[in-house]
C-alpha cells in the first residue's frame, strides 16, 4: 500500500491541533486564530484567490527579493485550509505544497511581528516539515504579517533562501515591515476595487421600489421612468424624469461614449460584454457636476428594447479613494512620499535617456535621540530634518522618507559626479545645524550614499541597492560623511555576507579562543594581571588575530553575544588563576559598543563576577574613544554604575582621539594605558617623550593609574620606568599566549575550556 507523506503530515497537524494536551505537537502546527471567521471574511473582500493573483504586488515581492538577496519572495494569503501567492518571484517551474498545514506564512500571520527562521532544519517546528524536507528545500524564512484596515491578519510577505542566514539584521525586519507596508497599501486599493465591482451588479425586479437609484430608458435614450432616488441624485422630483433625454443628466464630456455605448447594445440586443466607460460625470440641476457610477442592463421588453441603468453618487468614494491614495504614497509623519512611490519614479527616471541620481541619507544615532528625549521629540526632528532636505534640494527632486530615520533624494536628469556629490554636501551640511524643538538645541549628523543611473545602474531595484552600500561605506568612516558608489563594494558586500556566515558558524562551533597578555609592573617586574585578547581558530586558515576578523564581528549582530562570552571566559580564567597564587591579579576585557545596548550590562557583570566568585577590583573593563562617542549619554550611565561597584574603566589607546582630554573630565575612568604608537620611539624622540610625560602628569592628577602598550625593548620599559608608569605590556614581556602558555609561564593552572557560545 502506498503512503502519501504529505497526506499523513496534513492529518497529523488537524489531530495535534485537536489534542489539546500534546503540546509539543501542537508547536509545530499553525496555531488557530480566535479571529478566525471574521479574518476569512475580511479576506473574502478582497476578492483573490489562487487563479487571480494582483499584478500591482509584483514589484514588491521583486523589490524584496533584490533588497534582501534572497531567490524567492512571495505575498502569501492564507486561506482556510489552503495558502495561495498573491504575487510571488522564484517559484517559477516549481510545484509548491500549498496546504495551510505545512505553511510557514500560517505561522507568522499568528504574531505581530516579523518571524524570522534563521535555519529551517534546526527549528523545532519546520525541521521535519515538508517545504523543508522536500524538493522546496526551504533552509531560511523571514515574513511580516499583512493586515486588513480592521487589523486581521490576511497573509504575509515573505523572502526564503535554501541556504540558512543567521545575519538577518534589525535594519533588515525594519526594511522588510516598510516593504509590508506597501503591500497592504496596495492590497487595500484592490479592495476598494472589488467593493466598486460588487456594488455594480445588476438589480433584480424589485428595483423599481428599491431606495436604489435606477433609470429606464428606451434606444432612443429618452427616459421612460425613474424612482426617487435617481431623481434625488440629480436635484429633481420624479415626475421630471419621463420624456427627458438621458443625456441631459451628464456632462458635455461624457454624452457621446454613452451615446455610442447605447448604440451599441441596440444592435447587439444586449449589454453584455459592454464596458461603461470610466470616470463618468453627472450632472445636476444646479448646473453642478459629480462622480457618476453607471451599471447598465438591457431586456427586450414587449418587443421593444428597454435599457435599465443603475446610478450611484461617487463623490464620497472618490474623496475616500483620493485620500487611500495619498495615505498609500505618502509619509503621514514628514508629508513626503514614501518608498513605495519613491521606487516607482525611480523606475520611471532610470528608463529616461537623462539618467538620474539617488541619495540615501541617515541619521546618526538617532535611536539615542528617541531614546533619551523621548518620540516627540524624535518626530520633530525627524520633521525638521524632512523640511531642510527639500529645502536643499532642487523643485525636480524627488524627496522621500523611506525608513525610520532613512531618507532618500532622486534627481531626475542626473548631474555631473561633482555637481551630485556638492548636493549630497550641501544636504549633509543643512542637517548639521541644531535642530531646535521646545526651547531645546538638538545636534544632528547624517551620512550619505550616491549612486548614479545609468553609470552604476540600469534599473531602480539596483540603483537604490548600489545607493545603500554607498550608505554603508560612508558610516564606516564615521558622522557626517559622504561616499558614492563604486564597483569595488558590491564585491566588498559579499566578501561581508560571506564572513557574517562563518562567523555565525564560528559561534555556533566554538572556534573562538582567548589569549591572554601579561601587564607587568614595570618597578619590580611583577604580574599584575594580563589582557584577555580573542582569536579565531579557523578550520582552514588556522588561527586569525582580530585584525582579520574584529571589524566584522563589532558591527555585526554577533558582537554583543560574542563580548558577553570572552567576559565569561576571562572571568573564569582570572578566577582559577586568583586561587593559585596569582594574588592580586586583575583581568582587563575589551568591550563592544553593542554590549552596552543588549541586556542589561551591569547585572551581566555583576552576575558573571559573582558566579565566578571574584571581587569587583579583579575585573578592568577597556573601552575605546569610538563606544564612548558613539554611545555617548547610553555609556556614561552604565560605566558609573560599573566603577560605583567597584570594576576598573580603563581608556584604550588613550592620545589617539581628538576628544580624549575632554573625556577624562566626564568619564569614571580608573587607568589610562598609552597607546604603542608613543611608546614605540620614547626613547629617541622628544616629542613622543612629552607625550607621555603629558599624559602621566594628566593621569596623577586625575587620579589615575597607567599601563603603556606595545612595550618591546628594554630601552623603552626603562623610559617608561624613569618617568614612573606603573605598568606596563608587550612583546619583551610576552606575547599574546594561551592560557596553558600563560600558566606555564607564570606558574599558574590554566582553565578547561569553557562551553560554546551557542
Amino acid at each position: 500500500m502506498s503512503v502519501d507523506p504529505a497526506g499523513l503530515f496534513s492529518q497529523f497537524c488537524r489531530a495535534s491541533r485537536a489534542a489539546s494536551n500534546l503540546e509539543d505537537l501542537v508547536v509545530k502546527c499553525p496555531p488557530a486564530l480566535e479571529s478566525e471567521a471574521e479574518r476569512l471574511q475580511a479576506l473574502s473582500d478582497y476578492g483573490l484567490h489562487g487563479d487571480r493573483p494582483l499584478p500591482s504586488l509584483d514589484s514588491v515581492v521583486q523589490i524584496a527579493a533584490k533588497v534582501f538577496g534572497m531567490p524567492v519572495a512571495a505575498v502569501n494569503l492564507v486561506g482556510d485550509d489552503h495558502v495561495f501567492f498573491a504575487a510571488s518571484t522564484g517559484f517559477e517551474g516549481q510545484r509548491v505544497d500549498m496546504r495551510r498545514d505545512v505553511s510557514f506564512c500560517a505561522h507568522a500571520i499568528a504574531k505581530n511581528e516579523v518571524m524570522v527562521v534563521p535555519d529551517a532544519t534546526r527549528d523545532a517546528r519546520f525541521y521535519d516539515n515538508p517545504l523543508v524536507t522536500g524538493f522546496s528545500g526551504v533552509r531560511f524564512y523571514a515574513g511580516v504579517p499583512l493586515y486588513s484596515p480592521g487589523g486581521l491578519p490576511l497573509g504575509a510577505l515573505c523572502v526564503l533562501d535554501s541556504v540558512p542566514h543567521f545575519d538577518f539584521s534589525d535594519d533588515d525586519r525594519a526594511r522588510l515591515s516598510d516593504l509590508a507596508q506597501m503591500a497592504c497599501d496596495r492590497l487595500e486599493l484592490r479592495r476598494l476595487e472589488h467593493s466598486t465591482e460588487r456594488a455594480k451588479r445588476p438589480f433584480d425586479d424589485g428595483a423599481r421600489a428599491s431606495p436604489t437609484a435606477v433609470v429606464w430608458f428606451d434606444e432612443s435614450l429618452r427616459v421612460m421612468a425613474w424612482n426617487k432616488a435617481a431623481a434625488a441624485i440629480f436635484g429633481y422630483v420624479p415626475a421630471d424624469g419621463p420624456g427627458r433625454m438621458v443625456l441631459s443628466f451628464l456632462a458635455d464630456d461624457h454624452r457621446d461614449a454613452v451615446a455610442q455605448l447605447v448604440a451599441k447594445a441596440a444592435v447587439a440586443g444586449t449589454a453584455d460584454g459592454l464596458v461603461v466607460p470610466e470616470g463618468l460625470e453627472g450632472l445636476r440641476k444646479d448646473g453642478s457636476e459629480f462622480p457618476l457610477g453607471v451599471a447598465l442592463f438591457c431586456w427586450i421588453d414587449q418587443g421593444k428594447l428597454t435599457f435599465h441603468a443603475h446610478l450611484q453618487d461617487l463623490s464620497d468614494r472618490h474623496a475616500q479613494s483620493a485620500e487611500l491614495r495619498r495615505l498609500a504614497t505618502t509619509d503621514l509623519l514628514t508629508a513626503l512620499v514614501n518608498r513605495a512611490t519613491l521606487y516607482r519614479r525611480m523606475e520611471e527616471a532610470v528608463t529616461e535617456a537623462a539618467g538620474a541620481a539617488l541619495l540615501i541619507i541617515d541619521i546618526d544615532g538617532f535611536k539615542e535621540v528617541n531614546d533619551t528625549l523621548g518620540p516627540a521629540v524624535g518626530d520633530a526632528v525627524l520633521r525638521e530634518a524632512a523640511r531642510r532636505l527639500v529645502e536643499s534640494a532642487s523643485s525636480l527632486s524627488t524627496v522621500a522618507r523611506t525608513g525610520g530615520d532613512e531618507f532618500a533624494v532622486l534627481i531626475p536628469a542626473a548631474p555631473s559626479h561633482a555637481e551630485s556629490m556638492a548636493v549630497a554636501r550641501r544636504i549633509v551640511d543643512s542637517l548639521a545645524d541644531p535642530i531646535t524643538v521646545n526651547g531645546q538645541d538638538i545636534h544632528i549628523t547624517v551620512c550619505c550614499g550616491l549612486a548614479t543611473a545609468p553609470q552604476d545602474a540600469h534599473e531602480a531595484l539596483e540603483l537604490f541597492s548600489n545607493a545603500d552600500l554607498a550608505l554603508f561605506k560612508a558610516k564606516s568612516f564615521g558622522r557626517g560623511q559622504v561616499f558614492a558608489y563604486l564597483a569595488d563594494l558590491r564585491m566588498e558586500a559579499a566578501a561581508r555576507r560571506l564572513y557574517s556566515i562563518e562567523l555565525h558558524r564560528a559561534v555556533s562551533e566554538g572556534e573562538f579562543v582567548l589569549f591572554y597578555q601579561p601587564q607587568i609592573k614595570l618597578s619590580d617586574g611583577s604580574l599584575r594581571g594580563a589582557e584577555a585578547l580573542i582569536r579565531w581558530q579557523h578550520p582552514q586558515r588556522g588561527l586569525l588575530s582580530p585584525a582579520a576578523f574584529l571589524p566584522a564581528l563589532e558591527t555585526g549582530p554577533l558582537a554583543a553575544m560574542v563580548g558577553f562570552w570572552v567576559l565569561d571566559e576571562a572571568c573564569a580564567q582570572a578566577a582559577l588563576w586568583r586561587r593559585n597564587g596569582a594574588t592580586p591579579f586583575r583581568m582587563g576585557v575589551n568591550l563592544f559598543g553593542a554590549q552596552f545596548r543588549a541586556n542589561d550590562m551591569v547585572r551581566e557583570v555583576a552576575a558573571t563576577l559573582q558566579r565566578h566568585g571574584l571581587p569587583p577590583d579583579a575585573l578592568e573593563l577597556e573601552i575605546t574613544e569610538n563606544i564612548v562617542l558613539d554611545e555617548d549619554d547610553l555609556v556614561l550611565g552604565v560605566l558609573q554604575k560599573l566603577r560605583d561597584m567597584g570594576v576598573g574603566i580603563a581608556f584604550d589607546d588613550f592620545g589617539t582621539g581628538y576628544a580624549s582630554l575632554s573625556l577624562l573630565k566626564k568619564y569614571p575612568l580608573s587607568r589610562l594605558k598609552i597607546d604603542r604608537s608613543f611608546v614605540q620611539n620614547a626613547p629617541d624622540s622628544e616629542r613622543d617623550r612629552a607625550v607621555v610625560r603629558a599624559i602621566l602628569h594628566m593621569a596623577r592628577g586625575f587620579g589615575l593609574e597607567t599601563v603603556a602598550e606595545g612595550i618591546e625593548t628594554e630601552a623603552q620599559r626603562d623610559y617608561l620606568k624613569s618617568v614612573a608608569c606603573e605598568e606596563g605590556q608587550g612583546y619583551l614581556f610576552s606575547r599574546p599566549v594561551s592560557a596553558y602558555e600563560f600558566s606555564e609561564a607564570f606558574g599558574l593552572q590554566s582553565a578547561p575550556s569553557m562551553a560554546r557560545l551557542a
